[in-house]
């Protein structure tokens, strides 16, 4: 099946299995898949949304079986699989917990490895890098695939799309960020995630770079500026070539060129279905009119360099809705022509209100979109129902009802904190 630009998206989501009592990670994903299949997998398929284990025992992740060829309606049918999944889960003591990071889990004690299939892939990465950090074991997100021509055309979409993904990723945080709290502290940081996903391989440089990927725009050029220095800086620690393959790049998003697609991978994951659908169909509506070079040129779009990207990712990490965007190159290429600076909230409303044509989502997706922004991500709601220092009691109140919102499909609004 030949998929062009925006013809189709795939969607994944991940999910936390916890302690349905105290809420801490329970790492029985493989039980699950047994108590569901008669014998353990790594992969319950289904005709609309698979189920897969993801690197560590306590996290599954729920994935479109096929590219969507429309967003609407997924939200649906994600919520029927949390449904699914929860009512299995309640005779094993357990449930699952959104938000991209658990709250209190101590990765060095808690985590336990896949020990199934992939388990080859896992262990080398383990004796690598050292998986028991909150870098590669505690971390939850959303990723959002989009498809380019993989036939003569290749390179001009691939281009096109690349560098549209390029401009975008650094203020993804902005409606995204759900990660505040780590070892069960407010850190000052609204995705604690992407903080410790772009330094869990600092070991070896080349493979997540800074985050955004660097300008290029054919797949030549990413063999060669990407893919190559990659595969030569992690030789001499693999050297059976267990992860030579696309799959080592951890960059914010990363080329899949054997399925012809770039993988987003920047969006914490949302208290429900229903929010997740709303940032990516943002996400989707503002790429096609980069695509379609309704605010700027490709050529302009393609200039642009990792390093002042990186500075606005490093803004919106941390402040996400309330950081200060003043890169007038950058505003200039999502067509901004308000004030400078200016809050990346407002940049969001803005984008959202010139792309209304392409930003169309039923409406439950447009109810959450209108939380998000009138609200803040859900990293900002979370830090508001709580107090400066918060108890583990009022750590878990708050995620007992991020629990209840994943299970009852709704978004989550800020409770009043008990000092």
């Amino acid at each position: 099946m030949t998929l062009h630009l925006f013809d189709a998206v795939g969607v994944e989501l991940e999910y936390m299995i916890v302690d349905a009592r105290w809420l801490d990670v329970n790492p029985i994903t493989d039980k699950l898949f047994e108590r569901v299949c008669g014998h353990i997998v790594s992969d319950v398929e289904h005709d609309d949304v698979d189920w897969s284990n993801e690197l560590v025992r306590h996290v599954v992740e729920l994935k479109t079986s096929q590219p969507a060829r429309s967003l609407a309606g997924l939200e649906q049918k994600f919520q029927t699989h949390v449904q699914t999944i929860n009512r299995e889960l309640k005779p094993l003591g357990s449930r699952l917990l959104p938000s991209a990071m658990h709250p209190w889990m101590d990765p060095h004690a808690e985590m336990q490895l896949w020990p199934h299939d992939n388990r080859v892939i896992y262990e080398v990465f383990n004796r690598i890098f050292d998986c028991r950090g909150h870098g590669w074991a505690n971390l939850q997100s959303m990723h959002l695939n989009l498809p380019f021509c993989g036939a003569a055309a290749l390179d001009d979409e691939f281009g096109r799309l690349h560098a549209a993904i390029r401009l975008l990723l650094p203020i993804l945080p902005t409606i995204a960020a759900s990660s505040p709290i780590v070892d069960g502290r407010l850190t000052g940081l609204l995705d604690n995630r992407l903080e410790v996903y772009r330094t869990n391989a600092r070991r070896l440089n080349t493979i997540v770079g800074r985050v955004i990927p660097e300008p290029v725009f054919t797949q030549d050029d990413y063999q060669r500026l990407i893919f190559d220095p990659m595969f030569a800086e992690i030789a001499p620690h693999d050297p059976d070539g267990v992860l030579k393959d696309e799959f080592l790049n951890a960059r914010g998003a990363i080329a899949r060129f054997g399925r012809g697609s770039i993988e987003i991978r920047v969006i914490d994951i949302q208290e429900c279905p229903a929010a997740d659908l709303a940032v990516a169909a943002a996400t989707v509506a503002v790429l096609k009119a980069l695509v379609h070079e309704q605010w700027s040129t490709l050529a302009d779009q393609q200039l642009m360099l990792v390093e002042p990207l990186h500075n606005i990712l490093l803004g919106t990490i941390r402040d996400a809705d309330e950081t200060l965007i003043s890169d007038a190159d950058f505003l200039r290429l999502l067509g901004w022509r308000g004030e400078t600076p200016c809050r990346a909230i407002d940049l969001w409303r803005d984008l959202l209100d010139r792309c209304d044509t392409l930003f169309s989502p039923t409406e439950t997706i447009a109810g959450a979109m209108d939380t998000i922004l009138s609200h803040g991500p859900l990293a900002r709601r979370v830090v508001r129902s709580l107090p400066a220092e918060p108890s583990r009691e009022q750590l878990a109140a708050v995620y007992r009802e991020l629990a209840d919102c994943l299970a009852e499909g709704r978004l989550f609004e800020s409770c009043r904190h008990t000092s």
